[in-house]
């Protein structure tokens, strides 16, 4: 029997995640076996204390008449595995089953590219602020959470910072909402152009920027955000009139806090809380400087400074 035009599509097997920090994320199953669970080591880690290290696993086998089936097995975990509600054992899975595993929720699916390129446009718009493309809050302390828990298991270090324009409510009252709105993607990119690879930033909402810096100690930290707050202040914004961009400029400063991971704290939540106090510090002695939660001294910093380039 000839294939449908549906048949012919390229549908490739996805997990979708339809609750939790994830949500809307297509999690290609393109291997044999794909273990899910809260292990560093999972293939799909699920961050939550009420799922098992390795919770259960999806395995593509071959079924009758040269068809693949995915089977879902449950790895004897304490909570278990819900298929469309009902607890499995092992059960081959059918296009838009439901599968609970722990508090997420994730549907199995047969998606084609331009499904695939659908989710990933929902899960960008999800996860991203519109204006200037970096993180939203709620992304930003999903990928803080995961990346405490693998320096925990690893030992490693970073850091976090808390970044707030100064006096930007006059930027909005001298020049009108349209330069405000474009300073702030302005100064998206001059976060984003300071940061290296696999670092990650996030626009809080208003005025106020985070980032965190992997494999950073205090001292690095710090050299980054004095990076960050010199390229600001140097920086000419531009200035919109009537819709597009006029021949003027403006300035602007920001005020950073950091706060180091583990020394501040292990705990995601209040290493922000730190990082913030250190903002509001860097406000108090008048803006437009890096403060630590705990003070290094000169020495250490420029210990830390990259190499001159002349």
């Amino acid at each position: 029997m000839k294939p449908t035009k549906r048949e012919e599509r390229d549908l490739r097997p996805a997990l979708v995640f339809l609750s939790g920090d994830l949500l809307a994320v297509p999690i290609p199953l393109e291997r044999g076996e794909v273990v899910l669970g809260r292990a560093l080591e999972a293939d799909v880690r699920i961050n939550d204390i009420g799922v098992s290290r390795r919770h259960a696993r999806i395995n593509t086998v071959a079924g009758e008449g040269g068809k693949t089936d995915y089977v879902l097995t449950d790895l004897t975990s304490s909570s278990g595995t819900l298929l469309n509600g009902q607890r499995v054992k092992s059960e081959t899975l059918q296009n838009g089953d439901k599968i609970t595993i722990g508090k997420y929720l994730l549907r199995f699916e047969m998606l084609d590219e331009i499904d695939r390129e659908y989710q990933r446009q929902i899960r960008r718009l999800l996860s991203h602020d519109d204006l200037t493309g970096l993180l939203s809050s709620r992304s930003f302390f999903s990928e803080l959470r995961r990346e405490s828990e693998r320096a925990k298991q690893e030992k490693r270090r970073f850091c976090v910072l808390m970044m707030d324009i100064d006096h930007f409510k006059m930027v909005n009252d001298t020049y009108g909402h349209l330069t405000g709105s474009k300073t702030l993607e302005e100064i998206g990119l001059c976060i984003t152009q300071n940061l290296r690879s696999g670092d990650a930033a996030a626009r809080f909402g208003g005025e106020e920027f985070a980032a965190f810096l992997l494999d950073a100690e205090l001292a690095q930290g710090l050299v980054a955000a004095e990076r960050i707050r010199a390229e600001i202040e140097s920086n000419e914004f531009n200035v919109i009139r009537q819709g597009k961009a006029a021949e003027e400029s403006h300035h602007i400063t920001i005020s950073i806090g950091v706060a180091s991971f583990p020394n501040d704290s292990s705990d995601p939540i209040e290493l922000i809380e730190h990082a913030d106090s250190a903002l509001y510090r860097a406000k108090r002695e008048g803006r437009n400087r890096v403060c630590a939660y705990q003070s290094l001294s000169a020495e250490e910093i420029h210990k830390n400074l990259p190499p001159r380039r002349d």
